[in-house]
C-alpha cells in the first residue's frame, strides 16, 4: 500500500494505550514492541504478499527473510514464527504451496526460528508470508528515531528488487540478474545486525516497499533531521540502471516519489536520473539502513564486508534539518 493511503487508513484509529508499549503504529518504525520484563521486551511484525518470483520455493525463502527483517531493524532477536497464507485450493495443487511452505520454514531454520504454526484461507490470489515475534533488551531497541546531525549513514544491501521484479513479470530478465535477484532478497539481515549491535547505531529502518528514499525519509521525519544522500555511493543490483534507462517502471516508484513531493531536494541531478529513480523503487526484503557516528562509519562498512555484506556502503551523512526537506539527494 503506497506511503499516503496508509497513514490515511490509520488516521483516527482509536487504540488502547499501555505504559507497557514502547513502539506502536504511532511511530515510523518497522515492529511494536511490548515491555515484558525489565531485562525483556517482546517484538512483534507481520508482512505477506503475492509472489514476486516464479519458482515457489525461492518465494517462499524470500517471504521469510522479509518477514524476518523488521525485528532485526528493531535490533531484536526473532525467536517464533506464524506462516499466514491465502491460496486458490481450486486453481494450483498443494504441491505448490508445499514448495513455498518449505522455502519459508527452511529459511526459518537457517535463522534459528521455530515455526509454531500459522493461519490458512481459500483465496483468488496466492499470498503467503509470516507473523514473527522476537525479543530484545529494553535498553538496546532500535528506531526510527535518533538520528544525530553530523551521523554517517551506511546501507546493507544493493537496491532494485522492485525494478528487476518488474522486468520478470515482462519477461525481460536473464538467469544471472535473476539468481543475484534472487540471491538478495532471501538474504537474512541477521549477520548485519549482529555486527552493527557492536558500534553506535543511533536510528535504524529495514528498506522495504516505500523504497530507500521513503524509509530514510521516515527516520529524517522521525529524528528532526536532513539526511543527504550520494547517489554515487548507491550500489544496483546487475541490469538494473540499464531497465531503468530503457524505461521500466514500477507503480510503488512512482507512489513514493508521490509521497515525497515537495520533501526531498535534488542538488546537480535531473530528476530523471536513473539513480535517484533507484532510490524510489520499492525493496522487498531490502539492506538495513544505519545512522552510525560518523567515526565508526569506516569500521562498520569494514566489518560488513568481513563478514560477507560486501555490497555496504556508506551512502551519505545526516545534516541539521534543512526547512522543508527530510532529504537531500547529490
Amino acid at each position: 500500500m503506497n506511503p499516503a493511503g496508509l497513514h490515511e487508513a490509520l488516521r483516527g484509529l482509536e487504540v488502547r494505550k499501555d505504559p507497557r508499549v514502547l513502539v506502536s503504529s504511532e511511530n515510523m518504525d518497522d515492529a511494536g514492541v511490548f515491555l515484558m520484563s525489565e531485562d525483556v521486551a517482546l517484538i512483534q511484525t507481520v508482512d505477506f504478499f503475492t509472489p514476486i518470483l516464479d519458482d515457489p520455493y525461492d518465494f517462499g525463502q524470500v517471504a521469510a527473510a522479509n518477514a524476518l527483517s523488521d525485528v532485526y531493524a528493531m535490533g531484536g532477536e526473532p525467536l517464533t514464527a506464524l506462516n499466514v497464507v491465502c491460496f486458490p485450493d481450486m486453481e494450483m495443487p498443494v504441491s505448490l504451496l508445499g514448495e513455498i511452505l518449505k522455502g519459508g520454514a527452511d529459511k526459518l531454520n537457517e535463522a534459528g526460528v521455530i515455526l509454531l504454526g500459522g493461519h490458512t484461507v481459500s483465496d483468488t490470489e496466492l499470498k503467503y508470508g509470516l507473523s514473527v515475534t522476537g525479543v530484545v533488551r529494553p535498553d538496546k531497541i532500535l528506531r526510527s528515531q535518533g538520528a544525530k546531525p553530523g551521523d554517517s549513514v551506511v546501507l546493507t544491501k544493493p537496491l532494485g528488487t522492485g525494478i528487476l521484479s518488474t522486468a520478470l513479470k515482462r519477461g525481460k530478465l536473464g538467469p544471472e540478474p535473476l539468481a543475484a535477484l534472487t540471491s538478495c532478497m532471501a538474504a537474512l539481515n541477521r549477520s548485519a545486525m549482529e555486527i552493527a549491535r557492536k558500534f553506535t547505531i543511533h536510528a535504524a529502518k529495514d528498506i522495504t516497499g516505500f523504497g530507500l528514499a521513503g524509509h530514510s525519509a521516515e527516520m529524517a521525519e522521525a529524528s528532526g533531521v536532513t539526511i543527504e544522500i550520494v547517489l554515487d555511493d548507491l550500489v544496483p543490483l546487475p541490469e538494473t540502471l540499464s531497465f531503468i534507462e530503457g524505461g521500466v517502471t514500477t507503480g510503488g516508484e512512482q507512489a513514493n516519489r508521490k509521497y515525497l513531493t515537495d520533501r526531498y531536494k535534488v542538488v546537480g541531478r535531473q530528476q530523471n536520473d536513473p539513480r535517484l529513480a533507484l532510490s524510489f523503487d520499492p525493496q522487498t526484503s531490502g539492506g538495513l539502513f544505519f545512522a552510525v557516528a560518523s567515526d565508526e562509519a569506516d569500521e562498520l562498512v569494514k566489518s560488513l564486508h568481513a563478514a560477507g555484506l560486501t555490497d555496504s556502503r556508506c551512502i551519505g551523512r545526516v545534516l541539521e534539518r534543512q526547512g522543508r526537506y527530510l532529504l537531500r539527494f547529490i
